[in-house]
């Protein structure tokens, strides 16, 4: 009967954490739309207009650190729950900042969406390891995954038209942002009626005093050649994924590429976002038989090389190109982060810190391609992401090579 039951929570905890996934999904896709929107509407270049994604994105190594400490007394269910409320809160502040017509306004709402993302984050991730004991951690993290995938699909395919098109005015952009505030507070509510899910204490998610033990662990987590191989990986997607869906639509309007105007280049994004809908789907039933290093290690070396053809063909080609290689980003996020976590439990909430400040990033390796595309060309821009999924396949490959060392000493 216990199995039964803790079976029970953890499908209710998992569908809780579907909405988390598919919400956030969402915001970050419609983030990547506002890039092309404020340097058409305010004359930005490349570097200027991806200081967007530098704001959203510094929030994890700014903010890692305290709210890791603030959410392991808080608990998890309820640290998630605080997350969803002040992204709900950064919502409407943009609204208000996008009216002003303020970039400084604007990049600073976008700071406070990104803390709460920040939250969701480090206490979300955590929060998975409770399927772990079945096993299934794996799977269903990257089933999660997919979720997040539909939310950055539907995220193009309805913000695009508010946030791109002139016929708006300035209030357009503001409304999926309103959207989603509503939506981040109906979420936060079912989290807090459902604190006592947390699986992570045997107390439930009753607030716990920080582990102090666990805390001496950072330097040594911080220092260990894995756990700084993995932090470097994740560092190298989460920049390489920002960067091609941020660039995406000016490439797609490029009158050597297919010369879309840009709601049809912002639509065409979800195929972007489709594609890795449909690979973390997939991944979460291919990793089962392939194994997670060996899926990981296939994904990065299709992914760059996709970035190169884009980089390097015209027309349609390089459109289908640069569009299939969110297919093979699907699954890099979830699988990476699996290997790179340590396996002691009482060292996750630290080691989840540490990879969630490595999301930062989304906000250097998006502003370099932009400084590249300014003195150089937006295509000679895609060779740093390429570079980047390199060093993602490095990381499977090392990974693969540990796993052999161990089996045939």
């Amino acid at each position: 009967m216990e199995s039964i039951a803790a079976t029970r929570q953890e499908n209710r905890l998992f569908g809780l954490l579907v909405g988390v996934y598919l919400g956030g999904g969402a915001i970050n896709s419609m983030v990547n739309l506002l890039v092309p929107r404020l340097a058409l509407t305010l004359h930005l270049n490349h570097a200027e207009a991806l200081l967007v994604h530098f704001a959203f994105y510094s929030s994890y190594l700014l903010f890692a650190f305290p709210v890791t400490l603030r959410s392991i007394p808080m608990g998890y269910m309820r640290s998630i729950a605080t997350g969803l409320g002040i992204m709900a809160g950064g919502c409407l502040v943009f609204a208000l900042a996008h009216a002003s017509r303020s970039f400084a306004a604007v990049l600073g709402s976008l700071l406070v969406i990104s803390l709460g993302v920040t939250f969701l984050q480090i206490s979300g991730n955590a929060v998975t390891t409770v399927f772990r004991r079945a096993g299934g951690m794996a799977p269903r993290y990257t089933l999660l995954q997919a979720f997040n995938a539909l939310g950055t699909v539907l995220g193009p395919l309805i913000g695009a038209r508010f946030i791109l098109s002139v016929e708006g005015g300035v209030m357009g952009p503001t409304l999926p942002f309103l959207a989603g505030a509503v939506l981040f507070v109906v979420l936060a509510v079912l989290f807090m009626r459902n604190a006592a899910l947390a699986p992570l204490s045997p107390r439930g998610d009753a607030p716990t005093p920080a582990p102090t033990p666990a805390l001496r662990r950072l330097a040594a987590l911080a220092h260990s050649p894995w756990m700084s191989a993995g932090v470097l990986a994740i560092f190298c997607y989460v920049g390489a994924e920002v960067t091609i869906a941020t660039l995406a639509v000016e490439y797609l309007m490029r009158a050597d590429i297919v010369n879309a105007a840009p709601v049809m280049a912002g639509s065409m994004v979800s195929l972007y976002w489709g594609a890795a809908m449909l690979g973390r789907f997939a991944g979460a039933w291919l990793v089962r038989f392939a194994g997670a290093a060996r899926l990981l290690a296939s994904a990065a070396l299709g992914a760059g090389g996709l970035a190169l053809l884009a980089a390097g063909l015209t027309g349609w080609a390089g459109a289908v190109a640069l569009l299939g290689i969110g297919l093979f980003n699907s699954v890099m996020f979830p699988l990476a982060y699996t290997l790179a976590l340590p396996a002691d439990e009482g060292d996750v909430p630290l080691a989840s810190m540490l990879l969630c400040m490595a999301c930062v990033g989304g906000a250097v390796i998006p502003l370099s391609s932009g400084i590249i595309a300014d003195y150089a060309d937006l295509r000679i821009a895609l060779l740093l992401p390429a570079l980047c999924y390199g060093v993602v396949l490095c990381f499977a490959l090392a990974h693969l090579s540990r796993i052999r060392k161990i089996a045939w000493p």
